[in-house]
């Protein structure tokens, strides 16, 4: 064992640290379900796209990388939220978030795999419940409205 670690020991007898949260290895305690919510716009608004091709397979190609690209980063969001955000009595209290969480993996994996506007709606809806939920941990009331994307879809906003 190393002096580092022996005079680390040495002072957790002394003094233990504190439990830190966060989302990465600082803890900052940021967290914000925005960027899910720009991914999952993102999913629709290329899912329409897609729709609206016809046949320029170069263009379809690009679209559908973009699409499957931020439904992989919508999943890592809600995923680092969920897990590192939430703690146990806010679960206790929002007893759909297990099960919301979940239904955002599945529908963000079935928006990668099709070029479904269905799925990438789906996707959306879901995530902005989600945002809900996370606003209400705060205390901070929410509201939906237009998002200013091509999309025209909602998206759940903190009334700040």
């Amino acid at each position: 064992m190393n002096i580092m670690k022996i005079a680390a020991k040495i002072a957790d007898k002394f003094s233990k640290p504190g439990v830190a949260y966060a989302h990465c290895d600082i803890p900052c305690g940021i967290y914000d379900p925005h960027a899910a919510q720009v991914a999952a716009h993102t999913v629709v608004r290329m899912a329409q796209l897609i729709g609206k091709t016809g046949d320029d397979a170069h263009a379809v190609a690009r679209y559908a990388k973009v699409k499957e690209e931020h439904a992989e980063l919508c999943k890592h969001e809600i995923r680092i939220i969920w897990g590192d955000y939430f703690k146990p009595e806010m679960l206790e209290k929002h007893k759909e978030l297990h099960g919301l969480v979940w239904n955002i993996m599945k529908a963000a994996s079935k928006a990668r795999q099709e070029a479904s506007a269905q799925a990438a709606e789906e996707l959306l809806e879901q995530v902005n419940r989600f945002a809900e939920i996370f606003w209400e941990t705060k205390g901070v009331k929410t509201y939906k409205t237009k998002a200013p994307y091509p999309t025209e879809k909602e998206i759940v906003l903190p009334r700040l």
